[in-house]
């Protein structure tokens, strides 16, 4: 193949979660060539990396980087520090604020990390899983937060200055609700029992089934007609 013909490059972040899969799907069905990150950041449910390498060796990735960054050493998150993950919240409590799970300036640093791998290897694209539909509590997952961080990628690279790429932030999931999403996945082929969502696994990887993040899955999938692949403790 020609250089000329050659697929264009795409940066995924690939936390081994349930929408970074799907999303990969997508870009990898919109002709991309797929570069694969994911980011040990000193998360509590490290069973999601393992998760992250399933899906990479599945879904066909050029290459699949795995970056450590302790955000741990900062705490502040029920994901990171000694905090506990909510559990049984309704539909309600989880719609209302900011949840303690979230990890402050999480997707700001893997977006960071994410442009300095795609400027490296002269990728234009970026795909990142947010969702703004499901669950809306985090700021860091908002279109507007997408936008802004995209303006900064083209201020604050080389690459971008010198006009040689224009980075771009893909967020094809930001609007769909979890069951599009797993319907999506499936039309794609998307081995969802591959994935991790929990934040709260026991010592063997067993996702709780009632941690806000297990809540949302079981949700989406029933409101797809479709049977969850994997296990739960209750």
């Amino acid at each position: 193949m020609s250089a000329a013909s050659h697929p264009p490059k795409a940066v995924v972040l690939l936390s081994g979660g349930l929408d970074s899969a799907t999303t990969a799907a997508i870009a990898r069905h919109e002709g991309f060539e797929l570069y694969a990150l994911s980011v040990d950041y000193g998360q509590r449910h490290r069973f999601e990396l393992e998760s992250a390498a399933r899906v990479a060796q599945a879904v066909g990735v050029r290459e699949h980087k795995t970056v450590a960054i302790s955000l741990d050493a900062l705490g502040g998150s029920a994901l990171t520090d000694d905090i506990a993950v909510p559990q049984d919240r309704d539909a309600e409590s989880m719609a209302g604020g900011i949840p303690i799970t979230y990890v402050p300036a999480r997707n700001t640093v893997m977006l960071s990390l994410a442009l300095g791998y795609a400027e490296v290897i002269g990728a234009a694209d970026l795909f990142i899983g947010v969702n703004a539909v499901d669950y809306s509590g985090y700021p860091d997952c908002r279109p507007e937060y997408i936008a802004a961080f995209e303006t900064l990628a083209n201020l604050a690279t080389k690459a971008g200055v010198e006009g040689t790429l224009r980075f771009r932030i893909h967020t094809p999931l930001v609007q769909w609700t979890k069951a599009q999403i797993i319907t999506r996945g499936t039309e794609l082929g998307v081995d969802y029992s591959l994935t991790h969502t929990c934040y709260a696994p026991n010592d063997e990887g067993t996702s709780c089934g009632r941690c806000d993040a297990c809540q949302l899955r079981k949700k989406g999938f029933a409101e797809a007609g479709l049977e969850d692949p994997i296990a739960y403790q209750t």
